[in-house]
């Protein structure tokens, strides 16, 4: 269901309050004996369970002895934006991955992929066929409503609130045929489009480039203004997915990421690279 898919904002606000409890040494047991809730409400809260509301917010923070009003409003505000509709609520049926939600939220996305065409530039055929092939039990119903929300995402991509995308792609997704030729040639020209979009840097990394720091390693890196600044990490593997917030993580990723777009021609070149590839498909 919808709302079971965190946001981010709401993953970020949790993570603070379970961290602010902490820091003063209250127990959840005695944290919810001062606010007088249940020590259950306490855990829904800091796991994510429910969505807690502003004016729970205020009260913890007082109990908690935070004073400072930049940090109280901050957490306040991230409380009032996590309890905002989403679109994907309409796809609840097959959207499940919380990345939805985190991607939603971003102000930018800076990825590097290596198998396919990243989800925000895909086409109706190239994703049909890449669920076919992915998901094979898929009923077409399902295949119809999972391809509908995957095109609803890419409306981030246009409007007053553009999402930045920095997308590094490796040249063998551009010789895979993901749906065959007729697929892939309507992929590529929607790369040409998506490419002359001021939001919007597309590189496509050579195979003469050689080896680099991120071989077999495809990832997204997440950065999100608003009243606490941030970034992230997504990682997806076969039977799950892995979010990483370390400062640590996200040096590495941030270097790996620096070190690929450095080693890809220039983003002036990439209709140039698209037209060749497209003229040996």
């Amino acid at each position: 269901m919808a709302a079971s898919i965190e946001t981010f904002r709401g993953r970020q606000l949790r993570r603070e309050l379970l961290r602010l409890r902490e820091e003063i040494g209250l127990s959840m047991e005695e944290a919810a004996a001062r606010l007088d809730w249940s020590k259950a409400k306490i855990s829904r809260i800091e796991t994510g369970r429910t969505r807690v509301t502003p004016g729970d917010v205020r009260l913890m923070l007082e109990e908690y002895g935070i004073a400072d009003d930049q940090k109280r409003q901050a957490l306040i505000t991230l409380a009032r934006e996590a309890r905002k509709p989403a679109w994907w609520h309409k796809y609840s049926d097959v959207i499940v991955s919380p990345y939805v939600g985190f991607e939603a939220e971003a102000s930018a996305v800076r990825t590097y992929q290596a198998q396919v065409i990243p989800g925000l530039l895909q086409t109706r055929g190239y994703i049909k066929a890449l669920l076919s092939s992915v998901r094979p039990a898929l009923p077409d119903s399902e295949i119809d409503r999972r391809m509908e929300a995957r095109m609803a995402r890419q409306a981030r991509l246009t409007g007053d609130d553009a999402l930045h995308l920095w997308a590094v792609i490796d040249e063998t997704v551009l010789h895979r045929l993901v749906g065959g030729r007729a697929v892939m040639n309507e992929q590529l020209d929607r790369l040409r489009e998506v490419a002359r979009l001021p939001n919007v840097t597309l590189q496509v990394l050579p195979f003469e480039a050689g080896p680099h720091s991120a071989m077999g390693v495809p990832f997204v890196i997440l950065d999100f203004a608003g009243p606490m600044p941030v970034s992230g990490v997504y990682l997806e593997h076969l039977t799950g997915e892995l979010y990483l917030e370390d400062e640590s993580d996200i040096s590495g990723y941030n270097h790996a990421f620096d070190h690929l777009r450095a080693k890809a021609p220039d983003p002036e070149r990439v209709i140039v690279l698209i037209d060749e590839i497209a003229a040996r498909l």
